[in-house]
């Protein structure tokens, strides 16, 4: 049963930076909190608050956190402060959350009005910071009476998507220079030379959260559904036939290439999260082949217990840590591996909850599922 797994897994899990503020747990927390949404009878939320508490102190103050690093990365987390502040009224969440909202309020931005991923990355959007910092924002500015917020969001994805969007592929490169000074940067489109499936899976699970928080009607106004339906079916054209997706995914038979699970965690998450909200041309038939193929393929017994495996463990764009990430293919399938990754794990929490959310709407069929 993947739900002891995971119970085990976050019973032994060790902050990610040292108790540190950041995405990495946020991964967790997401993964958490869907979970207790579909079955709240189980060890779920008590291992949230366990967890995030260590890193919330009575006036909010987030532990390692620091606003003016203007780290994109750092405001997903927030996610999980909405929510246990509604579900709880302890205002340190909610003072938390206007640490990270007071980030936004001042965070830089390109002069298309998106943020710049880092202060440490200025002038560059990421795909990877679309799902870091929008989500919250529209939830933050739903909850709180803030549409200028809600607004400025979708207005930030949308440019987005104009500008990673790479017409070859019809799919999103991992960044944008709008300065066009990266040497990963490309001179005329500002974009990095490759396709990376975890950029994608990122921007996947942005899309479908964000759909779900502006409805039918606010993803129609925001030209977001034609968008949606063809990202789907191009990632979908690229799906192995064990169900997951290549670290690469446009390449298969790239030298080194091989069969990431965070990106297909996040995949799978998207079509079933898609088909459950019935978002067009989003089949959910497509995350349940993702998710049955990684549990199958990537699920690996030890005498430990269950290791989920193929997981790269980081990849960027840029300088960091004396290497020179150039956005190339081969630069893709050149990271390390790092099982058992938050960023794997995360999200095989999340597609594991909207099987079930599926099933209690009868969109899909249990005996067809692994996820058990």
């Amino acid at each position: 049963m993947l739900k002891a797994f995971f119970d085990d897994y976050v019973s032994r899990y060790v902050a990610y930076k040292k108790g540190d503020w950041c995405y990495e747990d946020g991964c967790i927390y997401r993964g958490l909190s869907l979970l207790d949404g579909v079955d709240p009878d189980g060890p779920w939320f008590a291992h949230l608050v366990r967890l995030i508490d260590r890193q919330v102190a009575d006036d909010g103050a987030l532990s390692g956190y620091a606003q003016d690093e203007f780290n994109i990365d750092n405001v997903l987390s927030g996610r999980a402060l909405i929510w246990l502040y509604s579900r709880t009224g302890q205002v340190r969440y909610r003072l938390a959350a206007d640490r990270l909202a007071g980030q936004l309020a001042r965070h830089p931005r390109i002069s298309a009005g998106n943020y710049w991923h880092k202060l440490r990355y200025p002038h560059q959007v990421w795909l990877d910071g679309l799902y870091m910092g929008l989500p919250f924002q529209i939830e933050y500015g739903q909850a709180y009476d803030r549409p200028d917020l809600v607004a400025d969001a979708v207005a930030q994805i949308t440019s987005a998507l104009e500008l990673l969007a790479d017409p070859a592929s019809g799919l999103y490169s991992h960044g944008y220079d709008e300065a066009r000074k990266q040497f990963w940067a490309d001179k005329i489109t500002g974009r990095n030379a490759a396709l990376w499936s975890r950029a994608l899976g990122w921007l996947a699970m942005a899309l479908v959260d964000i759909a779900e928080l502006i409805g039918h009607e606010g993803v129609s106004e925001a030209g977001l559904d034609t968008k949606i339906a063809d990202f789907a079916r191009v990632m979908a054209s690229h799906q192995r036939a064990d169900g997951r997706w290549n670290q690469v995914p446009d390449q298969p038979d790239l030298d080194g290439n091989y069969a990431e699970s965070s990106a297909t965690a996040m995949l799978a998450y998207f079509y079933l999260a898609g088909g459950r909200l019935r978002l067009h041309g989003v089949d959910a038939i497509i995350g349940q082949t993702a998710l049955n193929g990684l549990i199958a393929k990537a699920l690996i017994p030890t005498e430990h217990g269950r290791v989920l495996d193929q997981i790269v463990h980081v990849a960027g764009l840029g300088g960091f840590e004396g290497r020179e990430r150039d956005g190339t293919a081969a630069y893709y399938v050149s990271e390390k591996i790092a099982p058992n990754d938050a960023k794997g794990v995360g999200p095989l929490m999340m597609a594991v909850a909207e099987i079930e959310r599926l099933q209690k709407t009868q969109f899909a069929n249990p005996a067809n599922v692994a996820a058990g």
